[in-house]
């Protein structure tokens, strides 16, 4: 509530007064502290907006994913046949003539800021506005990337890409609940749709982005336009006004208490002087001058430290949720299978089927169904209504329904038959990407969305696509044979169709407005001011 004027202020005769009216005593610097407080402007960024904006954030994460992994950025090493031709040494792989185990710490290094990072932004979103933060994330990936394509060393690039995973870990903690809460209402899974629809599309483009420029320029190049593309919107995350969530405080809240605090110590010490006026007026000014710089110091770290000593709290809240449990779990087995097909599939492929193509293949089938079943899925869901049992119905159904597609593609003799079933199965296991994030933002409370999505990125990494690529190198070591170890991979689907089939049967609270009248009272608390 914006006080206007003092007679707004006046309690009634029973209560204590609440609010704090400037007097004709009131020194200058309290009267231009409470008009600071006092004006509030609205975001001139529109839901629609939002979305694209949050949209070209993610493709351009994405492309950078794509645009490393891409033949003219990562390259190759120099070598030589029995003949004596040589090729050349091209990309980062060939520039620092790197081995093959060091070319993948580049991949690794950057999950490992991703997977620190994320929680670590989900808990400080409680205390500071998580658009400043989404603000923060940006600039560092900027000046990550630009390291990158800065690189004297090994060690500086792995260091860069350390970086660039912090700073996308800000945005994928916390995009997708400033996306669902600003969705129209019948329109939630489908917003969601598009915005992890520009996963699969981002990676593809990173593999044409990468591949043009690290042919025709430099792939140093490559990350250098990366920073440029995405420098706009780091900044946009300083200038306009902060966004807020629902179940976080705002920073007019923020600085408000702040500012509360500063004027209660310079009254008080008005009142505990002499009654010489200049020289009290002098002596309030120093110490209100030394007070803000105290309390903005103390704040701040007061801040820090909360939102560190509340996250094993919320921890233990996310952990007795039973539907975020079986929805995550769901999820790292869905994700098991997602990742070791991007990275197996392709001499997969090759070994049963005799592919020429399977890179494009593969890529050409994953990029169409990606975008194609993301987009689905989410329209689909809104269709259906969008509630949690419904989300659950929809990832066991079509993981059930992908899972029978894909195990039989994997079973055919036929290439062309193997294409088209294979197809089927990945646009129908795509189709989950917006109904499992639905679940993760909306089984818990609004404060809790941040780290629910931080700590499912962790554990579908952590516990999904890291490991199962070498899992499943073992055991194709083992069995030699690429078409079962593929069927054996295929069948944990099935596993994920089950866990996420349990999930229709939980009792399940949509608690997408269970914070909002504890928030709003939270607010009018801190917004009011007890006098002397």
């Amino acid at each position: 509530m914006v006080v206007t004027k003092e007679e707004d202020c006046l309690p009634p005769a029973t209560e204590t007064p609440r609010c704090y009216s400037p007097s004709s005593t009131t020194p200058l610097a309290e009267l231009e502290t409470v008009r600071s407080i006092e004006i509030v402007e609205s975001s001139f960024l529109s839901p629609v907006w939002l979305l694209v904006i949050f949209c070209i954030i993610n493709l351009l994460n994405y492309m950078d994913r794509g645009a490393i992994a891409s033949n003219g950025v990562n390259g190759s090493t120099r070598s030589c046949n029995d003949k004596g031709k040589c090729t050349l040494a091209t990309g980062i792989q060939g520039h620092f003539n790197l081995s093959n185990f060091e070319d993948g710490v580049l991949s690794s290094s950057f999950m490992v800021g991703l997977l620190i990072a994320s929680p670590i932004f989900a808990s400080l979103a409680k205390s500071f506005n998580p658009f400043r933060l989404i603000g923060v994330g940006l600039t560092v990936w900027t000046i990550a990337v630009l390291g990158c394509g800065s690189s004297f060393a090994f060690w500086f690039i792995v260091l860069c890409r350390m970086f660039v995973g912090v700073g996308e870990a800000s945005f994928i903690s916390l995009a997708a609940p400033f996306i669902d809460e600003n969705a129209p209402q019948k329109q939630k899974a489908a917003w969601l749709g598009l915005f992890y629809m520009c996963i699969p599309s981002g990676v593809a483009l990173g593999y044409v982005y990468g591949g043009y420029v690290g042919k025709h320029i430099s792939w140093r190049y490559a990350f250098w336009g990366e920073a440029v593309l995405m420098a706009p919107f780091a900044v946009l995350g300083f200038l306009m006004k902060p966004l807020q969530l629902k179940g976080f405080p705002s920073s007019d809240s923020i600085k408000t208490v702040r500012s509360i605090e500063v004027i209660a110590s310079s009254v008080g010490s008005e009142t505990s002087k002499n009654n010489n006026r200049l020289q009290v007026g002098n002596e309030i000014e120093h110490d209100q001058f030394e007070v803000s710089i105290e309390t903005s110091k103390s704040s701040y770290a007061k801040a820090v430290l909360n939102s560190f000593t509340g996250f094993a709290k919320d921890m233990k809240v996310l952990y007795k949720e039973k539907v975020f449990v079986v929805n995550v779990l769901g999820y790292v087995s869905y994700n098991f299978v997602i990742g070791a097909y991007s990275y197996w599939g392709p001499k997969a492929g090759y070994n049963i089927y005799k592919m020429k193509n399977a890179d494009m293949i593969f890529g050409a089938v994953t990029i169409i169904c990606g975008i194609v079943g993301t987009l689905s899925g989410g329209f689909l869901l809104d269709r259906v209504t969008a509630t949690i049992p419904n989300a659950f119905k929809l990832l066991s159904g079509a993981t059930f329904l992908g899972a029978v597609f894909c195990f039989t593609a994997f079973t055919l003799k036929s290439l062309y038959g193997f294409i088209a079933l294979f197809a089927l199965g990945e646009l129908l296991v795509f189709a989950t990407q917006a109904p499992v994030n639905y679940v993760c933002l909306h089984c818990v409370k609004p404060s809790l969305r941040p780290l629910s999505m931080a700590i499912s990125t962790v554990a579908i990494h952590i516990f999904g696509d890291v490991p199962s690529s070498p899992l499943v190198g073992i055991v194709q070591d083992h069995i030699n044979s690429w078409r079962k170890t593929a069927l054996i991979l295929t069948s944990i689907l099935f596993l994920a169709a089950a866990i996420w089939l349990i999930g229709i049967f939980i009792n399940s609270v949509d608690r997408f407005n269970q914070e909002e009248t504890g928030s709003e009272n939270t607010r009018r608390q801190e917004l009011s001011i007890l006098t002397p």
